[in-house]
């Protein structure tokens, strides 16, 4: 499987004009080789016939019973003394690198001789975007442990709780079921505090009539979810609850019109322009969605706002929408859909019709 990923990157090298590249970004590096280390833990160099992971003595005993044969490993702690040896001794002299590498250690690139540096962009990135059976496996499985997750906390929930014990819950019953953990800091945001769309849960104690949008992700089997449901606690404002509804549609309207070969960008205006006929164009101040799987946010990180990106089959993608009235409050919804042959799927499969839980815990 990583001898596959990693040829399809070597077969890129020409048209990019190099003969080497580097790569550093940590989701990249588990991508290409399975190596599940942190941020700046690793360096993986990839020339025409062969790939090389540098890392230090904290990971060598698991990389010698888990790296896939074909992939060379160094342990050392000084990366760049194995760099600079590799492109000495292949003779590399255009060697490309990710635009994301820290300044330090461009610096140290920097040090080669008679080596031409060349920042690239995505390339890696772009790769995982097509998911494979085993990638699309378990991105369901995240989704749909996500989804029961979800139904237990819909029966703890009550007024009284804080926005912080809501996610506390949530995150607990994840872990105690099999996911490794979550993908970002859930999202509870309750009643005026919902018009922030990435509002960070606070001691703030949910209140009958309320509207709380929880936005969620979770890794397991090293793939992540990313699910967003507003439900309402008691009975909520009307003007919320006509703001469901086009949230809904919105929604409903851009899962229709995606397949392979739309633009991100005509993706984006079905639901924007939606929303703005509806008069809360301005109350819409995000991207409808992105692409997930070993990152949170992964290529696409935000098709509407990228004109050159195509829908291909076999990504996964999310479809957010959302409307955020000051002073009021705010309404998201966020489903996970897998590109198809001729359409898409919906792969979680919490309802979108508007939760509305009892003021009290029964």
């Amino acid at each position: 499987m990583y001898g596959e990923r990693i040829q399809k990157l070597q077969a890129k090298l020409p048209e990019l004009k190099l003969t080497a590249i580097l790569i550093e970004n940590q989701f990249n590096l588990q991508y290409l080789t399975g190596f599940d280390g942190l941020q700046g833990d690793g360096r993986l160099l990839v020339t025409p016939t062969a790939a090389t992971l540098i890392t230090d003595a904290r990971y060598e005993e698991d990389l010698h019973e888990t790296l896939e044969t074909g992939i060379s490993l160094t342990i050392t702690r000084n990366y760049f003394a194995v760099i600079k040896a590799i492109v000495d001794t292949k003779k590399i002299t255009r060697l490309g690198f990710e635009d994301t590498l820290i300044y330090q250690d461009y610096a140290l690139l920097q040090k080669l001789d008679n080596v031409s540096l060349q920042a690239t962009s995505q390339v890696v990135d772009t790769l995982r975007a097509q998911k494979g059976p085993e990638e699309l496996a378990a991105t369901q499985k995240a989704i749909e442990l996500s989804g029961a997750g979800f139904d237990y906390l819909l029966t703890q929930i009550h007024a009284g709780m804080t926005e912080l014990q809501v996610a506390n819950c949530l995150d607990g019953w994840m872990k105690a079921h099999g996911a490794s953990g979550a993908s970002f800091d859930t999202i509870v945001a309750s009643g005026a505090r919902a018009a922030m769309p990435h509002g960070a849960a606070t001691t703030k104690i949910l209140q009958s009539g309320e509207m709380i949008t929880i936005d969620f992700g979770y890794y397991v089997d090293g793939y992540t979810s990313d699910i967003t449901r507003t439900i309402a606690l008691g009975d909520p404002d009307p003007k919320l609850k006509q703001i469901y509804a086009i949230v809904k549609k919105a929604q409903e309207k851009v899962i229709a019109a995606i397949h392979p070969g739309v633009s991100g960008k005509a993706l984006d205006a079905v639901g924007r322009d939606f929303i703005t006929a509806q008069g809360y164009g301005k109350k819409f101040n995000h991207g409808i969605g992105h692409g997930i799987g070993l990152d949170i946010h992964e290529y696409p990180q935000s098709y509407g706002a990228m004109p050159q990106f195509k829908v291909d089959e076999n990504e996964i993608l999310t479809v957010e929408p959302g409307i955020y009235v000051v002073g009021l409050g705010g309404v998201r919804i966020e489903d996970d859909v897998q590109v198809t042959p001729t359409g898409c799927m919906r792969l979680s499969q919490i309802t979108r019709d508007l939760i509305v839980l009892p003021d009290e815990k029964n």
